[in-house]
């Protein structure tokens, strides 16, 4: 061992320093009176192994930084380390060096000393921080107790001479580091151990990591009792069981359960109708079940399997009502209008009751929310006698929801289709596909790529759900899905159904819905059934006018329902009142100010100002057109709020202008001359597509040409450079938004005559609707001549057209 003289006495300030070849060691922290093996592979280590014999055996050993560091730097040693001693140094095999070393006397690197086989330090010994003999005595009692605590936990954790080396010792720092070197501490509270030269501190230190590492130990202790005791228990039932069964079949006169179970699965597959195919894989897998131990997991798998296959519903079927009087009885009384569905319903139960074997048509309902497309399907079951089921897609973005998990995955089922026909217990219920348009996708896969089988009147007789993993048939069932918009849903799916669309309702059938259905489903919902209520027919129209603004009839509803309950809110005060009329005066009183106002006809007739007709969710409305013209550099300013389309329009209706400008007796220079401004009120809303085309272009011909337009007049249309008049959608709604408003006089494309067939009788009688093919012909129709007055009366309505109230205004 080294020899410093004076080395552990306080008052000595200043230690001559060693230079000694350095030993960076990765998971070992090496304490003096500590003689310990190393294994040495690195040619760096092994040549400071070397030179350290070749001198004095002194070596200076350090912990690294960082153990899967191969070639530290000066930066990846710790400073204080230990000066050692090479006992023993021998070479193997393979390359490496096995040596024995012993510590001596903490150190401290003060400088790295140039060399390149190896590091060669510059080393200070480190001063250690007596104590007063009281105190170490006491220091060492505390830390002797602990570790014996720490044996008697741990008793193959420090071998048995370690421990009676331990006994023997009474220097208080030899100690400390003896107990720090063989209790099995983490590296870094080693080092910590190490480092601290004051051994009051260190003696600390060391007795509270002896104390974590018994309360650790205490815990695995319970950890494995508690695991212990657990396997005992599984054993003595598995060996329990075990008896049961054999003292049962010694018995020989009652089977065992599981052999119960298995013969009553027997028994449920002889009886049960289903395919060739189902009732062969059933057998085949009660085959399976019978030969794997019930303790396993593949038995509660296949248990479950067989379960499934003998719960579907292979033959069951619900009779059929093929009574097509019957039928549309039953849809008149669950809907008002709706002539379209109903009749498409009707001629299904008409082929139905010819053919034996029609396969099942795929309806899909489109249209605006709450149109009636669900209560609509619940009413097809009603009708034909079959069980209703109802899956939402909205959100679905699983393929597995719909074709079923494998059974490799854990806790695998079927998917939704084959759940709900579980449920229902039949083959041919009405299958509701609610919100098919909002169906998405992601990693997991297309759910609507899915649906492609289910819908496919071609496919789905032998639909394979994975978890099943064989055909079923699908085909006597009638699905009905439902979606609000049909851009959403992929056209491969589109082609698999037919699609019937539902339109807004009329205000008329909206009165009619409300009388006949919604205000005596409320009463009764609220508890004023018995009481004299009654609703006026204008209250109902200040309802659907002033409060709602929806194609459905779903708002209308809730505020239905709104004055119910706060006239139940009067009848439970006791106010005596057993009959309530509700007029269009009192309906403030219920709802509140009107959150809604039509657009209405102008009063006056004037330049620039043009009502178009726009179409939206909730349905058709009157949207005003403003041109103003100004001197200027020919600027365009398009503002309210427009999308893209409605922006183009505006550019080809100048254009247009531009290129009529002699017809029209405009300056041919007037785009350099004044700036335009064409203006769409309502600039918080949203506003796009191509049916302002010839509402804009009449707006700018008033404005240029100081030609009023006729306020009873409404036009929509999309107009071309060379103004020819293209056909748009949703006429009829705006046609009913421009009855609403109070206009008289409508101008449509040509092509959109076939609409003309959706409007009401009682509407197209009372207006005159104009067929157009080219924008001089709406020109000629909507502008005043020059002499007439901005103020002068509109000119007489024409009557209506005695087949659908329209004339094509070129003949």
């Amino acid at each position: 061992m080294i020899h410093i003289p004076k080395l552990f006495r306080q008052e000595e300030e200043e230690m001559s320093s060693l230079s000694l070849p350095l030993l960076p060691l990765r998971d070992i922290v090496v304490f003096p009176y500590m003689v310990v093996p190393l294994f040495i592979g690195r040619e760096r280590s092994i040549a400071a192994l070397a030179t350290a014999m070749d001198q004095d055996k002194h070596i200076f050993l350090a912990v690294q930084t960082r153990p899967d560091i191969d070639d530290p730097g000066k930066n990846d040693i710790k400073t204080i380390g230990t000066i050692g001693t090479v006992l023993q140094m021998l070479r193997l095999s393979d390359g490496t060096v096995k040596a024995l070393v012993e510590g001596s006397v903490r150190g401290r690197i003060v400088n790295f000393l140039p060399g390149e086989d190896f590091f060669k330090v510059e080393v200070r010994p480190v001063i250690e921080t007596g104590l007063p003999l009281a105190e170490e005595t006491a220091f060492t009692r505390t830390v002797r107790e602990s570790f014996d605590a720490f044996v008697k936990h741990n008793k193959d954790a420090v071998p048995p001479e370690i421990q009676a080396n331990i006994a023997t010792i009474t220097n208080a720092s030899q100690l400390a580091d003896t107990i720090a070197a063989h209790v099995p501490f983490n590296i870094k509270n080693k080092q910590r151990l190490l480092e601290e030269a004051d051994l009051k501190h260190r003696m600390t230190e060391l007795s509270g990591f002896i104390r974590s590492e018994i309360e650790i130990a205490g815990i695995e202790q319970k950890i494995k009792q508690r695991v212990k005791k657990q396997m005992e228990q599984h054993q003595k039932n598995y060996y329990l069981n075990e008896q049961m069964r054999a003292i049962k079949k010694e018995m020989g006169g009652d089977k065992d359960e599981a052999g119960e179970e298995l013969a009553e699965l027997e028994r449920r597959i002889k009886r049960k109708k289903m395919s060739k195919e189902g009732a062969r894989k059933a057998r085949h897998e009660l085959k399976k079940l019978k030969n794997t131990p019930p303790m396993s997991a593949e038995h509660t798998v296949i248990r479950n399997y067989i379960d499934w296959i003998i719960s579907l519903p292979w033959l069951s079927r619900s009779k059929v009502n093929n009574n097509i009087d019957a039928a549309e009885t039953i849809l008149n009384e669950d809907h008002y209008g709706l002539e379209k569905p109903k009749e498409r319903i009707l001629e299904y139960l008409a082929v139905q009751s010819l053919v034996k074997k029609v396969k099942g048509p795929i309806l899909c309902l489109v249209g605006p929310p709450g149109v009636g497309k669900t209560s609509l399907a619940k009413s097809v079951a009603r009708a034909t006698g079959r069980n209703f089921v109802r899956i939402s897609l909205g959100g679905v973005r699983d393929e597995a929801e719909i074709r079923g998990h494998r059974r490799t995955y854990i806790g695998s089922m079927p998917g939704k289709i084959i759940q709900a026909l579980r449920k229902t217990s039949v083959n041919n219920p009405v299958f509701c596909l609610d919100e098919v348009d909002k169906m998405s996708m992601d990693f997991r896969g297309d759910p609507s790529a899915a649906l492609l089988e289910v819908l496919d009147p071609e496919q789905n007789f032998a639909f394979n759900d994975h978890y099943l993993d064989m055909d079923y048939d699908l085909s006597d069932i009638l699905f009905v899905t439902t979606a609000n918009s049909l851009h959403s849903i992929p056209l491969p799916l589109q082609d698999r159904m037919e699609i019937i669309k539902l339109p807004g309702y009329t205000e008329y059938e909206k009165y009619n819905i409300a009388t006949q259905f919604l205000i005596p489903k409320q009463l009764k919902a609220n508890g004023v059934a018995d009481r004299e209520i009654t609703f006026s027919k204008n209250a109902v129209y200040t309802i659907i006018q002033r409060y709602t603004r929806e194609a459905g009839v779903r708002n209308l509803e809730r505020e239905i329902s709104t004055i119910c309950r706060k006239i139940a809110r009067e009848v439970a005060k006791g106010n005596g009142h057993h009959s309530f009329r509700i007029t269009a005066g009192t309906v403030a009183k219920y709802l509140g100010p009107p959150s809604y106002h039509h657009g209405q006809m102008e009063n006056d007739d004037r330049v620039g100002l043009v009502t178009g007709l726009a179409w939206t969710q909730v349905g058709g409305e009157l949207l005003s057109v403003e041109t103003a013209i100004m001197p200027g550099k020919g600027e365009l300013t398009i503002t309210g709020k427009l999308g893209d389309v409605m922006k183009e329009s505006a550019q080809a209706a100048v254009s247009y202008v531009r290129s009529r400008s002699d017809q029209f007796k405009i300056d041919s220079d007037f785009h350099k001359k004044f700036d335009i401004h064409i203006h769409v009120p309502e600039g918080a809303i949203p506003k796009d597509g191509p049916s302002a085309g010839v509402t804009m272009c009449t707006s700018l011909v008033s404005a240029l040409t100081k030609k009023p337009v006729y306020r009873n007049l409404a036009m929509t249309g999309e107009i071309t450079l060379r103004g020819r008049v293209l056909p748009v959608g949703g006429i009829r709604d705006k046609i009913l938004a421009a009855h609403r408003g109070g206009i008289h006089r409508i101008i449509i494309p040509k092509e959109c005559e076939k609409d003309l067939n959706e409007i009401p009788p009682t509407i197209a009688k009372k207006l005159e609707i104009i067929l157009s093919e080219h924008m001089d012909e709406i020109l000629d129709l909507a502008l005043k001549p020059a002499d007439s007055a901005a103020g002068d009366p509109a000119p007489p309505v024409a009557a209506a057209q005695p087949e659908n109230g329209a004339k094509n205004s070129a003949n």
